[in-house]
């Protein structure tokens, strides 16, 4: 996990100063998938993600393998025969809210993060809706988005289609701390 922390530091643009970076290490991501026969839900709270405030990047980090589910049949359904989590082992996004916003004054943003979302070793640009909100100093981030399973080729027997839907709800929520650098010193 601290890797992948590293990596996504690494990929925004640090010719701005340290003070504009927040990031995140305990995501909260809920799958939901409402089917005719039952509803499937997974909960996680290990994404990573980091904010460059002053550009506006934004990079998320989530182990597929770390969704868990009510029922330990499906959770190793959806991470062997439909997420294949062994051969892709993260989703992915990286982009950039299209909204400036002034983190040093409190309020609640409605943003837009376009870039690309990469899921099951396939990359979709997308625009992911969220709300951003500044409060006490503190940041956070409230996304809900669908994910077509067609379009990142998460094949789904026919013969499941009344269990699981072509369309999965995601709801994110991340609240930021401003990195500190602890390599410096």
């Amino acid at each position: 996990m601290k890797y992948i922390f590293i990596v996504l530091l690494s990929w925004l643009n640090f010719n701005h100063v340290e003070q504009d970076l927040y990031t995140c290490k305990n995501a909260r991501i809920t799958l939901f998938s409402s089917a005719l026969i039952e509803d499937i839900k997974a909960v996680t709270s290990t994404g990573i993600s980091v904010y460059n405030a002053a550009t506006g990047e934004l990079d998320f980090s989530v182990a597929i393998s770390s969704l868990q589910f009510d029922k330990a049949f499906m959770q190793q359904h959806f991470n062997s025969d439909y997420m294949e989590s062994d051969k892709y082992p993260k989703a992915i996004f990286k982009g950039k809210i299209q909204e400036h916003v002034d983190v040093t004054k409190e309020g609640t943003y409605i943003v837009n993060a376009a870039g690309e979302l990469t899921i099951h070793g396939v990359t979709q640009t997308r625009i992911i809706p969220g709300i951003l909100t500044v409060k006490n100093g503190v940041i956070t981030m409230t996304s809900e988005f669908i994910v077509k399973c067609g379009d990142h080729h998460i094949d789904i027997p026919q013969i499941l289609f009344y269990h699981i839907a072509e369309n999965i709800k995601i709801n994110v929520s991340a609240t930021y701390s401003p990195y500190k650098n602890n390599l410096s010193k």
